[in-house]
């Protein structure tokens, strides 16, 4: 039969489990939708609209905002103006970047460049390779070896506009077949290597050794592999010095993350399955009430239809007052909010682990047993996250949590949006990071929007597309589950168009939102300065960021901040050696880039041409 017990909440200190609201609800969060939801959204081109509820609101409402922007209160940014784009690099460095973008674009070289690096490394020494490394791809990409060597960059990027988004970015550098075992011990239990086949497991929250070495067809982004717990807690250390040194350098700076750092992946595949199995219940329970063909935050149940259904799967318990006695007021409908507040009430992690058996009728474990230590370090995770939002907090920093594999992003992103809950309460602290590759990414913004709009707290977002798309799509069609990942590459703009729009709505609307616009894509950020001009929203509210990566696009960040636009650079930094994986993987992502970005050279040529005619090929920066 189907059970649900109520279980006493956990007390905010002093629980079993160190990260305070994992599973406490707060009365509010159950609070009923009706009022806020609207009718199905039509998404048009790549802009979504306004929902019925946001258009009867005032604009700009409790900010003192009188409507849309006009054209006297326009601010437009050139993007040709290479002067201006360039002013905070002297020729030298203007060289060194055609060079390095030059040589990223010979497949022959990229292919080869580890191979090609540890031959210079050979024959040049290790004193002269680093300093080479210095004059060339390191110097392009990495800001210095640690926080004290990177701070005349970051304070000369400071004085041009432009802050930063720390990123210690040491990688270690093992064998794939060291990788694939390191995975398949960390993200396997006890329980799953004793029982094989007696649990609940979907095969896409299962470790695959073919898939093991996760680096495989990633660009751009760091990977850590589960070592120990001792290693966790030295990650753990390595981001708290990253948020000093970004506290240090700056009143406004971002340190980022990765959770796979901070602990086991194994809780992350098992929490991350949890959660997608309860929004699936849901969307099936919606699908049985005919609204099977609404956008996800548009679903509602009607709890009495829920009631009865239930009871005729077999089902034992009064589901109507579970939702209407945990309400401050009830319209006897519940959303996916409401819904995932069945999950919360649990005194342990292991609790948590529970799923729905549609054909059943019960709430079965995903696993049989977890073991002691099993439970242990899954708690560690999450103190250690509690300990890095603390130190960014009293720090002035914002944490920036990075997004990764669709097998664990589910519970990343709610892990993600537990610390927002508890840090975000008067400023945006915590951010979290949306794929919109991912078919699935308007429904996740949509709904954490609507989850801080409830509570009261501040939403703050990364817009990427992403950067794990050839390994998932290869990870999907072998393994043998959906492709998570949008069709094409337009599709993959409409959405972060569509999601991004969504997020400056609310930000006109409410003020109350914050999101970082992460792209290189220079029709992306025009967008996103036409629908600010549209809202009448202005840099000096701080509520719409600008990010792109160390090395690249400058033409793109200096401009904007010079035009007094939030914006910040992507700023890894380590021992040259220690990255060397990390610039490996940045000459593959720019061998497609920089095939592509004929502008960026063709700019870079033309302020080295313009110096050279107007006798400024000395120039130097002064701030």
């Amino acid at each position: 039969m189907f059970y649900i017990k109520t279980v006493p909440n956990l007390s905010r200190a002093g629980a079993d489990i160190p990260f305070k609201r994992l599973n406490v609800l707060s009365s509010r969060r159950l609070r009923s939708s009706t009022s806020t939801s609207a009718s199905a959204q039509t998404e048009q081109d790549d802009v979504s609209r306004h929902d019925s509820a946001r258009s009867e609101e005032p604009s700009g409402r409790g900010r003192g905002r009188t409507g849309t922007g006009t054209g006297t209160n326009e601010i437009s940014v050139d993007f040709e103006q290479t002067q201006e784009a360039y002013k905070s690099k002297d020729s030298l460095e203007l060289l060194r970047s055609l060079v390095v973008f030059k040589l990223c674009s010979y497949d022959f070289l990229v292919e080869k460049n580890k191979e090609i690096m540890d031959l210079g490394k050979k024959v040049m020494g290790q004193r002269a390779f680093e300093q080479a490394m210095k004059m060339t791809f390191y110097g392009q990409f990495v800001a210095g070896e640690d926080h004290r060597a990177i701070r005349p960059l970051l304070q000369k990027n400071q004085a041009f506009g432009v802050g930063s988004v720390l990123d210690y970015s040491v990688e270690e550098d093992i064998s794939q077949e060291e990788a694939e075992q390191k995975e398949m011990d960390s993200c396997v239990s006890a329980a799953e290597k004793e029982s094989i086949g007696a649990d609940h497991r979907e095969k896409k929250y299962k470790a695959h050794k073919r898939f093991g070495d996760r680096r495989g067809g990633v660009t751009g982004a760091r990977t850590y592999f589960y070592a120990d717990e001792a290693k966790c807690d030295q990650h753990m250390e390595t981001f708290l010095k990253c948020i000093k040194a970004s506290g240090g350098s700056s009143m406004d700076g971002f340190s980022a993350i990765k959770m796979t750092a901070l602990g086991r992946p194994q809780f992350l595949l098992q929490f991350s399955e949890v959660l997608v199995k309860w929004r699936r219940f849901f969307t099936f329970l919606a699908a049985q009430q005919g609204k099977h063909d609404m956008e996800a935050l548009e679903q509602k149940l009607e709890l009495q239809q829920l009631q009865e259904f239930l009871t005729r799967l077999g089902a034992k318990g009064d589901f109507y007052s579970w939702f209407t006695g945990r309400k401050q007021e009830s319209s006897g409908t519940i959303d996916m909010l409401d819904w995932n507040g069945l999950i919360d009430d649990r005194t342990k992690i292991s609790d948590l682990l529970v799923v729905p058996n549609v054909e059943i009728g019960e709430l079965e474990p995903l696993l049989e047993k977890f073991t002691i230590e099993e439970e242990k370090q899954m708690k560690r995770m999450l103190q250690r996250m509690d300990v890095l939002a603390k130190h960014a907090e009293e720090n002035g920093v914002r944490l920036m949590v990075d997004a990764e594999q669709t097998y664990f992003q589910p519970a990343i992103s709610r892990l993600t949006l537990e610390m927002q809950r508890i840090y975000n309460r008067k400023k945006p602290v915590i951010f979290n990071t949306y794929q919109c590759y991912l078919k699935e990414a308007y429904d996740n913004v949509t709904m954490d929007v609507e989850l801080s709009r409830r509570e009261g707290w501040c939403f703050a977002a990364k817009l990427v597309r992403g950067a794990y798309m050839y390994q998932e799509r290869e990870r999907a069609n072998e393994i043998g589950y959906e492709d998570p990942i949008n069709p094409d590459y337009e599709s993959t703009n409409r959405m972060y168009h569509r999601c991004l729009d969504y997020v400056l709505d609310e930000i006109e609307l409410n003020g109350n939102a914050n999101v970082m616009v992460a792209s290189h894509n220079e029709d992306t950020v025009k967008h996103t300065l036409r629908r600010m001009n549209e809202l009448g929203l202005v840099p000096t509210e701080n509520k719409v960021y600008f990010g792109q990566l160390l090395g690249m696009c400058d033409q793109i960040s200096f401009p904007l901040g010079q035009a007094g636009f939030p914006v910040y650079k992507y700023v890894p930094y380590g021992p040259v050696n220690e990255v060397i994986p990390y610039l490996s993987r940045r000459a593959q992502e720019n061998r497609g880039f920089m095939k592509g970005a004929q502008r960026e050279r063709r700019l870079l040529w033309k302020e080295l041409k313009r110096r050279l005619a107007s006798g400024e090929l000395f120039y130097r920066p002064v701030y």
